[in-house]
């Protein structure tokens, strides 16, 4: 028997059933553009940051459309700061290897190309490499601190359970 996707069996959490469809729809597109962004962002605009930014929103997505725990199913906490850390590293490392083999600056391109390799992907020496690390950095950190944020509000509404009634006086 073939099940329908995780996103659509749980219907109890999340939103509506068109936010759940639209959002398996977009989910993959997104996804792509975002990785398009990093791999691609030292020949057009984009880069490590904005393509973090498309991936994490991916994320948050999935997670607003579909509830926390399916957000944690699709990306867990776990791997989002696994990957927060080792992208961070990688920047470094990419950093001081500058240092070490050019003899140069922190970050400086030490990976010569050829002439014939321009604006293709593998023509922007170690800038590539740095997208990647600082996409991976950008989207870990992003989805995290979205989580924290979202956790932090659940719990307090959860502590401070307002009645409605109550909230109407307190804004007049």
């Amino acid at each position: 028997m073939i099940k329908p996707p995780r996103i659509l069996r749980d219907r109890g959490t999340g939103m509506s059933m068109v936010v759940k469809t639209v959002t398996r729809w977009l989910k993959g597109p997104i996804l792509l553009f975002g990785i398009y962004l990093v791999l691609y962002g030292h020949i057009t605009p984009g880069g490590g940051f904005g393509g973090g930014v498309v991936i994490a929103s991916a994320f948050i997505l999935i997670t607003l459309a579909a509830g926390q725990d399916e957000g944690q199913h699709t990306f867990p906490l776990a791997a989002a700061s696994r990957l927060d850390s080792i992208g961070l590293l990688a920047f470094l490392a990419l950093g001081w290897l500058g240092i070490w083999w050019a003899g140069g600056y922190f970050y400086e391109n030490y990976i010569v190309t050829d002439e014939a390799a321009r604006f293709t992907l593998l023509s922007g020496g170690v800038i590539p490499m740095g997208n990647l690390a600082l996409g991976m950095k950008v989207a870990a950190a992003l989805f995290l601190v979205f989580t924290v944020l979202t956790t932090f509000h659940i719990s307090e509404a959860l502590l401070n359970p307002a009645d409605p009634q109550e909230q109407q006086e307190d804004k007049l």
